[in-house]
C-alpha cells in the first residue's frame, strides 16, 4: 500500500473510501472485463454516489471542494486497480471544466449538481479525425439561427463516445484559427447526435473510444459556454488539468505493475532460492520503483502549484510526459521480471503494459508536451 502524506482527516477517510471500493467493486472483475471489453456503467453511478465524480469541484455545485492533490491521488488509485475507471473519472472530471471554471452563475447552478453527483457520465469533444495535435484546425461548425446553435460535424476519439449523458463540444463559430471556436453543453440524446462504432483498440478495452457525429445538432444559446470566440482557450485551460489527471492515471498504472512485479519476485524460486534474491533483479525492481515515486512526486508538485492559483501548465506537460514515459518503462520491466508468465493474460502486466502505451498519446502527445515545455523555456516558435 502507497504511503500517502494527506492535508486532513477528511482527505484520508476519501482515500480509505476509495481504496474499499477499489479492492471491493473494482479489482476483482477488472481483466475479465477488460477482455470482454465491457464499460462498468454501474459502477460510475456508485461512483457519483459516493461522491467522487466531482471532487475538486465547488461543493456549492455538488462537488467536493478537494484539492487537487487530494483528487489526483484519488484517480491513481483507481487507475491502479482498472485504468478504464480512472482514466473515465478523469475524462469526466474534464468534461464538467468548461462548465465550472467558465459558465455563468446561471449555467453552474442550472447543471453542474446533475454533472457532478448525479450519476451522469460526460464527455470531452475537441479531436477530429484530420485535426488531432492541430486542435485549432478542427472543423465541426456552429451556425447562429435565432435563440439557437446548430452543429454539424465529427469528433474523434472521444472517451464514453456513444453512452455519456453530455458532451462538451468544441465547434468553429467563426474564422480559421483558435479565436474562431466557441463551446458548447450538449445533451447526450440530442436529435441529430451520435456515435460509430466503438475503436478496437490495443488496450483499455472497456472504455468506449468513438467518433461522434453531429448532424443538424440544436443547442440554445443558453448552453453556449463562455463568450463566442473563447472555446479555444477554455480547451486549453481545461487541457492543463486533464494532464494532470492522466499523469495521476499512469502512476497508478505503474504501481500496479511494481506491486505485481516484486510480489512475483519474491515467491517465485530459481536456482533454490527466490529470484528477489538475485542482484539483477533487485536494481530492475529499485529502478522501476524509484520512476514511480519520482513521477508521483512531479505531478503532486504541479497539483499544489495549481492548488495555490500559480501557473502549472509548464509542470502539467512535464508530468504528463515523465509520468506516461515510466509508466511505459516500468510496465515493460514488470513483464520481464516475470518472464514467460509476463506474457500471458494469466498476470496483469500484459494488460498493463498494452494499457500504459496510450497514456503516452491521450491528453495530447508526449511530442506535444515536449513542444508546450519547450515553448515555456524558450518561448514561441520563430515564423
Amino acid at each position: 500500500m502507497v504511503e500517502r502524506r494527506l492535508p486532513s482527516d477528511e482527505a484520508r477517510e476519501l482515500l480509505a473510501l476509495v481504496r474499499e471500493i477499489a479492492v471491493r467493486e473494482i479489482a476483482p472483475g477488472a481483466a475479465e472485463e477488460e477482455a470482454a471489453g465491457h464499460f462498468p456503467r454501474e459502477l460510475f453511478r456508485l461512483l457519483s454516489a459516493s461522491g467522487l465524480l466531482g471532487l475538486p469541484y465547488d461543493a456549492a455545485h455538488g462537488g467536493g471542494d478537494q484539492p487537487y492533490t487530494v483528487y489526483l491521488q484519488v484517480l491513481e488509485e483507481l487507475a491502479a486497480a482498472r485504468l478504464t475507471v480512472g482514466l473515465g473519472v478523469s475524462v469526466h472530471s474534464l468534461s464538467c471544466h468548461a462548465l465550472a471554471a467558465f459558465g455563468s452563475a446561471e449555467q453552474r447552478a442550472a447543471h453542474l449538481p446533475a454533472m457532478l453527483g448525479g450519476g451522469l457520465l460526460g464527455a470531452y469533444c475537441l479531436s477530429e479525425p484530420s485535426s488531432g495535435s492541430d486542435a485549432a484546425a478542427l472543423r465541426t461548425r456552429a451556425v447562429r439561427d435565432g435563440d439557437d446553435w446548430v452543429l454539424d460535424g465529427t469528433k474523434a476519439w472521444i472517451t464514453h463516445g456513444g453512452i455519456a449523458d453530455f458532451y462538451t463540444v468544441m465547434a468553429r463559430t467563426g474564422g480559421e484559427g483558435p479565436r474562431g471556436i466557441t463551446a458548447f453543453l450538449v445533451p447526450g440524446d440530442a436529435p441529430g447526435l451520435s456515435a460509430a462504432a466503438p475503436e478496437r483498440k490495443m488496450g483499455l478495452k472497456g472504455s468506449p473510444t468513438a467518433q461522434v457525429h453531429l448532424d443538424g445538432v440544436r443547442v440554445p444559446d443558453a448552453r453556449r459556454i463562455g463568450a463566442e470566440g473563447q472555446g479555444f482557450a477554455i480547451a486549453l485551460a481545461a487541457l492543463d488539468s486533464g494532464r494532470l489527471g492522466i499523469a495521476a492515471c499512469a502512476v497508478g498504472v505503474a504501481q500496479a505493475a511494481l506491486d505485481t512485479a516484486v510480489s512475483y519476485a519474491r515467491e517465485r524460486r530459481q536456482f533454490g532460492r527466490p529470484i528477489a534474491d538475485f542482484q539483477g533483479l533487485r536494481f530492475l525492481l529499485a529502478d522501476m520503483a524509484t520512476q514511480v515515486e519520482a513521477g508521483r512526486a512531479l505531478y503532486l508538485e504541479a497539483a499544489r502549484l495549481r492548488d495555490e492559483g500559480r501557473p502549472f501548465g509548464k509542470q502539467a506537460a512535464m508530468a504528463k510526459l515523465f509520468c506516461s514515459d515510466a509508466a511505459m518503462r516500468v510496465t515493460t520491466d514488470a513483464v520481464q521480471v516475470l518472464g514467460g508468465y509476463g506474457y500471458t493474460a494469466d498476470f496483469p502486466v500484459e494488460r498493463l503494459l498494452r494499457e500504459a502505451k496510450v497514456l503516452q498519446i491521450v491528453e495530447g502527445t508526449n511530442q506535444i508536451q515536449r513542444v508546450v515545455i519547450a515553448r515555456h523555456l524558450a518561448g514561441p516558435e520563430s515564423r
